[in-house]
């Protein structure tokens, strides 16, 4: 008498096609786990889950019109059984409290072996509550010994005016502060998020969740 096993269903969001087609291939290998679906974006993979229903769904943190935590955010609005895994090329500490505070269930940087994502994908497909993060003990420690990175208010300003596209002597006259006390504020920023320039900054600082989004400039 055959035996039926039950297979775990994956929608993986990724922008890189040639990425989402190797984790497909290994998720596929293992036999209890299915790819069925695919999106390169946030909206098409709002749009997949809601076609598909999938138990598990692996998004990469920054995507074309948004990012993974928007897809977590979606699909919590909409179930709390499924489990979602967060893929990412930058995971710092902000980062991994970011998805954990948004409802994900893991958090992988796609530098760590493959099978720590399919651990990951297996963990989040049974308990899709609970969040697992091979950094996350560290992250722990770091926060509560005040270590982590944190943006003080006036930085936080400072970083909503970039996102304008305001420069540094804009930023001063808006604050009232001198164009050099602008300046340092925007180094230690950088220094923070871990930028050499004002686009990565603000593209940091929008995965960790510190921007919901970055406006265009210009009237």
């Amino acid at each position: 008498m055959t035996t039926l096993t039950a297979t775990t269903s994956v929608l993986l969001a990724d922008d890189h096609e040639l990425l989402r087609a190797g984790l497909a291939g290994v998720l596929d290998q293992q036999g209890d786990l299915q790819v069925t679906g695919e999106a390169g974006s946030v909206a098409d993979a709002v749009a997949a889950y809601d076609e598909l229903r999938p138990d598990v769904v692996v998004a990469d943190l920054q995507l074309r019109d948004g990012t993974g935590l928007d897809i977590v955010r979606a699909i919590r609005s909409r179930s709390r059984t499924t489990g979602i895994i967060i893929l990412t090329m930058h995971s710092g500490d902000d980062q991994i409290f970011a998805a954990m505070e948004a409802g994900a269930s893991g958090f992988v940087g796609k530098d760590a072996p493959a099978m720590e994502v399919v651990r990951a994908v297996r963990h989040a497909s049974v308990s899709p509550r609970s969040f697992v993060c091979t950094g996350l003990a560290g992250a722990m420690m770091r926060r509560a010994s005040g270590e982590s990175t944190r943006l003080s208010e006036r930085e936080h300003q400072v970083l909503v005016l970039l996102a304008d596209g305001l420069g540094a002597q804009q930023i001063g006259s808006r604050l009232y502060l001198s164009e050099s006390t602008a300046k340092s504020h925007i180094a230690r920023i950088y220094q923070k998020l871990g930028a050499t320039n004002r686009a990565q900054a603000l593209v940091t600082a929008m995965r960790i969740g510190l921007l919901s989004s970055v406006q265009p400039t210009g009237v």
